[in-house]
């Protein structure tokens, strides 16, 4: 046949439907466009069936990933431009209590008294900043291991119950931790500032910022067909740039205009109110009852199976209760999986890790280098910040779109019109521009910080930030890739893993990174953009171990194993 031309498997030649007359329909006819019991598909002929059971609702009860763009940048706004601010509300109010404890073991001494929310040149002392930079590590530490081991748990549970009252929950955490900060700062005499470190554990246990972008990212793999989801989710990665490159600035001003620290915590937590609001009540849901109850009977067999199996050990126990055991699912062995599936999987995961702690962690220190070497000041800081957050911007919305337009949907159009055939577009893993662009973004990277390891001038910095925005496009192609290799019913789950891998990542990698900052600073400074560029270099090294076309096929009677990787591709899924 002449989808079989194009690499259609038999199944996938019974969900197209061809463009012809109806007066060329013979007795030799497939019966295109229908089920087993002879009802028309209604997705039939449209390429993407995963938004079938959404067809008849009005157009506000729809799924995509529009709905979340405005709520999400409204979120990573109010987390970004509170970064700053709660950093010296902090170190006031831990200011506040060394100095009244000083003046209960010696009242002689006179201090001046600390005003919450003010600059208060007393608190610049070496000893505060040492108490502060410590309550803030264990802040970090408490939200981001939490975060680690509940993220997965949220995102395997939102493929049974669904995406948008989970993302609602996991944001209300923080919420909660807003308010004792708001709580502290207000009645600094009555709530001690110990009390947000519960803030912080709230927060992580609903998995805090790691999860609301599993959910998001999970979110738009439902309702978005493969081949336009590395845009769609690069549109999800530019909220995330708008918001902390403009939170920053936003929340500066809103200080200079009120005169306190405080404020911004209000604003931020109308702005989280709304987000959750939106999100319960506007936001459609993207996977359906049916799928929800697929998935919850699915996963009520595999647990009877796996107790069947479970013995009377400690160490079966131990395997059944390991905190890590969410990372299981990127080295499946079920039915329906390869030995390439989990090399692809891991490699992916590296990628992920690679890119994701080392933002996190590249971007304090970057602000520390230029203001040591090149003796920039905030304004000049921050400038550069918000330029290369506006060119990762201009990339993921402007440039990836013109990318797959050219090379994925234009392809596939002359295809279409070839062979008379619409494809079914669903998970086949990676294509070819899939691979390709991650590589090329990665390769951004290194030779990005390569360039920041040997500029001596400003230009040739600002030139090497440049560059490495060209990177961004790199995050949301890997996350896209994933959800090509896994079936649709354990996107959260693997999304999860990768976000309990990130919350890891983001606590041991500011740690290590500073560290080596401040162990080389006074011979060396650039060391730190060495160890990046070789970091990246190890990614970019694993994305050649990404074998294309390769993906989980639960309906397969047996383990697919060929060499080329390309046993189950099908037409829908070619890259080029």
């Amino acid at each position: 046949m002449v989808a079989q031309r194009f690499g259609a498997t038999p199944q996938d030649d019974l969900t197209t439907e061809p463009d012809r007359p109806l007066d060329n329909i013979g007795e030799d006819t497939h019966l295109l466009g229908v089920d087993v019991d002879g009802a028309p598909i209604k997705s039939a002929g449209k390429g993407w069936d995963n938004l079938v059971d959404f067809e008849d609702l009005p157009w506000w009860k729809r799924p995509s990933v529009f709905w979340l763009l405005f709520p999400y940048a409204l979120y990573t706004l109010a987390f970004g431009s509170m970064i700053v601010p709660k950093l010296n509300l902090i170190l006031n109010l831990v200011c506040q209590h060394h100095f009244a404890n000083q003046k209960l073991q010696d009242p002689r001494p006179s201090f001046d008294s600390i005003i919450i929310g003010s600059d208060n040149p007393q608190c610049k002392g070496p000893e505060v900043q040492k108490l502060a930079a410590t309550f803030m590590l264990v802040m970090n530490l408490c939200t981001g291991m939490h975060s680690a081991f509940a993220a997965p748990k949220i995102g395997h549970l939102s493929d049974r119950h669904g995406r948008r009252r989970l993302l609602a929950l996991a944001c209300c955490g923080g919420l909660l931790g807003e308010l004792i900060t708001i709580l502290a700062a207000t009645f600094p005499q009555t709530v001690h500032y110990r009390w947000l470190l519960l803030g912080s554990i709230l927060e992580g246990f609903t998995g805090s910022f790691t999860a609301v972008g599993l959910l998001i990212q999970s979110y738009t793999s439902d309702c978005t067909p493969p081949s336009k989801r590395a845009v769609a989710l690069g549109y999800v990665h530019a909220c995330v740039f708008i918001g902390f490159a403009l939170g920053q600035f936003l929340g500066g001003e809103i200080v200079k205009l009120t005169g306190s620290l405080i404020s911004v915590l209000y604003v931020c937590l109308v702005a989280h109110s709304v987000f959750i609001l939106l999100v319960w009540f506007v936001v459609p849901e993207s996977l359906s009852k049916k799928k929800q109850v697929a998935a919850q009977e699915k996963h009520h067999q595999e647990t009877q199976q796996r107790a069947g199996h479970v013995s009377s050990s400690w160490i079966s126990w131990a395997r059944e209760k390991n905190p890590l055991a969410a990372l299981s699912i990127l080295w499946p062995r079920e039915r329906g999986t390869s030995t390439r599936l989990r090399v692809n999987l891991v490699a992916l995961a590296a990628c992920d890790m690679i890119m994701m702690g080392s933002a996190v962690a590249a971007s304090q220190v970057i602000i520390l280098y230029v203001e040591y070497v090149f003796d920039w000041k905030t304004p000049e800081a921050s400038r550069f910040i918000a330029a290369t957050s506006l060119v990762r911007v201009v990339a993921l919305m402007g440039v990836f779109p013109v990318i797959n337009y050219y090379f994925r949907v234009r392809p596939a159009a002359r295809r279409r019109r070839e062979s008379g055939f619409v494809p079914l577009d669903k998970n086949n893993g990676a294509d070819n521009v899939d691979i390709w662009i991650l590589r090329l973004a990665l390769l951004s990277d290194v030779l990005g910080f390569v360039g920041y390891t040997v500029a001596r001038s400003p230009a040739l910095l600002v030139a090497s930030g440049m560059i490495t925005a060209f990177g961004g496009l790199g995050g949301a192609t890997n996350q896209s890739v994933v959800t090509k290799h896994v079936p649709q019913d354990r996107v959260g789950r693997v999304l999860g893993a990768f976000g309990m891998l990130q919350a890891l990542v983001r606590v041991v990698g500011p740690v290590l990174f500073n560290s080596l900052y401040a162990a080389t600073v006074a011979t060396y400074p650039q060391a730190i953009f060495v160890a990046l560029a070789s970091l990246f270099s190890l990614a970019l090294i694993c994305s050649f171990l990404v074998t294309p076309f390769v993906h989980w096929e639960e309906d397969a009677d047996q383990e697919p194993e060929s060499l080329d990787g390309r046993s189950t591709e099908t037409f829908g899924a070619s890259g080029l």
